[in-house]
C-alpha cells in the first residue's frame, strides 16, 4: 500500500518571509508539489518588511519531511528558522503526570494528608484490609505492565523504548474512563521474574493490564498472575482485541444477514491476539473455524504443536484441512487477520463466499489491501484510522477496567468479555449500521460508559472465574 501524508509525520516549519508578494502561495505550491499537505498556517510575528510564520505540514515519513523542508529552503527570499517534528514535541518530558487531588495550602491540610493524620488511616487499613479500596488510590488505579518484547509492530525493543507507548496507554485510560494508570516497564523478559515482580507490586493497584509481552510467554504470565492475585489481570493484546473483533463481527453479520453459528471463519494468526479472538468467538457461538499461522493451517497432524497450538488443533478445523491460508480462505464467510502484511490479495478474497466479511487487522500494513478487498467483500475492517471500520482496542479496555474497578472484581471471565463486546456492538444503532459503520468512533461519548456498565453487571456477585 502506498503511504499517504499523515499527522503522525507532521512537521511545523518556522519561516521568515517578505511581508508582501506571493510568498504564502509559493510555500503552499512547493509543499503540494512535493506531495505534502499544508494543514495550518499561522503568523507568529509581523513586521513592516517581514513575517514570521509557522507552516504545519502532513508528510508520509521522516525522509519525506526532510525533502519538503529542503524544497522550502530553495525558495528565494524565504529563510527557515526551525523545523519541528510535532509528534516528538508532544512527547517532550512525557505525556502524563501525577497531581494531588487534595489541597496542601497550610499546616492543617498537610497534617491530615500526611503525618500525623495519615497514620490513623494506615491503622484503619491494617485493622480492615478491605478499606484499602475505599481510602486509597487502589480503587481507581491500574498498572500497565510490559517487558518491551512485542511493542506495537516494532518487536522486541526493550522497556525504555516501550515507555512512550505505555504512557500513551495511561493517557487513554484517563481520557476515556477517568482511571489512573501507571506505566510499569520491566527490565526482564524472564517469566518467573515478571510474575514475581507484578505479584509484589499488586497491593497498590485495583487491576493489572499486561501489554506488549510476546507470545507464548504472555500466556503463562497471565495464567500465573490470575492464580496468584485477587485483582483482575487483563492482557489487552489478547482480550481487548478479542472484544473489539467480536463486537465488529456481531454487527458485520447483521449487515450481511448471517449467523455466527453457521458461518465459516478463517483466521490468520495464532499468537496472543489470535488465540484470544478464537476463544471469544467460540464462546459467542462460532463453530466452523480454521486457524492458520506461518506454516499454514493448524491441525492435529502437525508435528510442531506447542500447548497453545495443540488447544487450537483440538478445538478447530474438524475436517483436518492441512493446506495454506489461501486454500483456507476459499469458500469462507469471514476472514480475520492478526498476522502479517500482504499475505493475501484481491483474487484470494474473490474465492470467499458471497457477502464475505474481511477483517485485515495487521497494522500499519494489513494482510490484504482494503481497496482490493472491497472489490469482493461486503464488509471490510482494518486497524487503520484512514479507512472506515477501524478496530481499535481503545474501544474496549477503558470501559472494561472502569467496570471491573467499579465492581471491585477479583477476576475476568469470558462472560465479562462477551458482555463488553455486546455492549460495544449495541452502541451502533440499527439506523446507523451499515457496511462502513460496524463499530463506533473511539470518541463516541457512550462507548466507555456502556462497556463499563455491561462489565460491571456481568461481574456483580460472581465468583472468581478464568477467561
Amino acid at each position: 500500500m502506498a503511504s499517504v501524508p499523515s499527522v503522525s509525520y507532521s512537521i511545523t516549519v518556522r519561516l521568515e518571509v517578505p511581508a508582501g508578494g506571493r510568498a504564502v502561495s509559493q510555500i503552499t505550491h512547493v509543499v503540494e508539489n512535493a506531495g505534502g499537505i499544508v494543514t495550518a498556517l499561522d503568523v507568529n510575528t509581523a513586521g513592516h518588511e517581514t513575517l514570521r510564520i509557522d507552516v504545519t505540514i502532513a508528510t508520509r515519513d521522516t525522509q519525506h519531511a526532510e525533502a519538503i523542508a529542503s524544497a522550502l529552503e530553495k525558495i528565494d527570499s524565504i529563510k527557515i528558522h526551525k523545523v519541528s517534528d510535532r509528534t516528538f514535541l508532544m512527547h517532550l518530558g512525557g505525556k502524563i503526570e501525577m497531581q494531588s487531588k487534595v489541597p496542601l495550602r497550610n499546616r492543617d491540610e498537610l497534617s491530615m494528608a500526611y503525618t500525623p493524620g495519615v497514620a490513623r488511616v494506615s491503622l484503619a487499613i491494617a485493622r480492615n484490609p478491605e478499606d484499602v479500596r475505599r481510602l486509597t488510590i487502589k480503587r481507581n488505579s491500574v498498572a500497565v505492565v510490559t517487558d518491551g518484547s512485542a511493542v506495537l509492530g516494532l518487536g522486541n525493543i526493550g522497556p525504555e523504548a516501550a515507555l512512550p507507548v505505555m504512557e500513551g496507554k495511561a493517557a487513554l485510560f484517563k481520557r476515556f474512563a477517568g482511571i489512573d494508570a501507571w506505566p510499569i516497564c520491566l527490565d526482564t523478559q524472564d517469566t518467573d521474574e515478571i510474575v514475581r515482580t507484578v505479584q509484589i507490586l499488586a497491593p497498590a493497584f485495583g487491576g493489572i493490564n499486561l501489554e506488549d509481552i510476546s507470545a507464548p510467554r504472555c500466556f503463562e504470565v497471565e495464567r500465573r498472575l490470575r492464580e496468584l492475585l485477587d485483582i483482575p489481570v487483563f492482557h489487552d493484546d489478547q482480550h481487548g482485541t478479542a472484544i473489539c473483533v467480536l463486537a465488529a463481527l456481531t454487527n458485520a453479520l447483521r449487515v450481511v444477514g448471517k449467523d455466527i453459528g453457521s458461518v465459516r471463519i478463517t483466521m490468520a494468526g495464532a499468537g496472543a491476539a489470535g488465540s484470544a479472538i478464537l476463544k471469544l468467538l467460540m464462546h459467542a457461538g462460532a463453530r466452523d473455524l480454521i486457524v492458520c499461522d506461518y506454516r499454514g493451517a493448524v491441525h492435529k497432524g502437525r508435528d510442531d504443536l506447542d500447548d497453545s497450538l495443540r488447544w487450537i488443533a483440538d478445538h478447530t478445523n474438524t475436517a483436518g484441512y492441512s493446506g495454506d491460508l489461501r486454500g483456507a480462505v476459499k469458500d469462507a464467510d469471514v476472514f480475520v487477520g492478526v498476522s502479517a502484511p500482504g499475505i493475501l490479495n484481491g483474487d484470494d478474497i474473490a474465492t470467499m463466499n458471497e457477502d464475505a466479511i474481511v477483517f485485515a487487522l495487521a497494522n500499519p500494513e494489513p494482510e490484504v489491501s482494503p481497496d482490493e478487498a472491497r472489490e469482493h467483500a461486503a464488509v471490510v475492517a482494518t486497524g487503520r484510522s484512514d479507512y472506515p471500520n477501524q478496530i481499535n482496542n481503545v474501544l474496549a479496555f477503558p470501559g472494561v477496567f472502569r467496570g471491573l474497578l467499579d465492581a471491585q472484581a477479583n477476576g475476568v471471565s469470558q462472560g465479562m468479555l462477551a458482555a463488553a463486546a455486546q455492549a460495544l456492538a449495541e452502541v451502533v444503532t440499527p439506523g446507523e449500521l451499515g457496511p462502513n459503520y460496524i463499530v463506533p468512533s473511539v470518541f463516541h461519548p457512550d462507548v466507555a460508559s456502556r462497556v463499563a456498565g455491561a462489565v460491571r453487571e456481568a461481574a456483580g456477585g460472581r465468583p472468581r472465574t478464568e477467561a
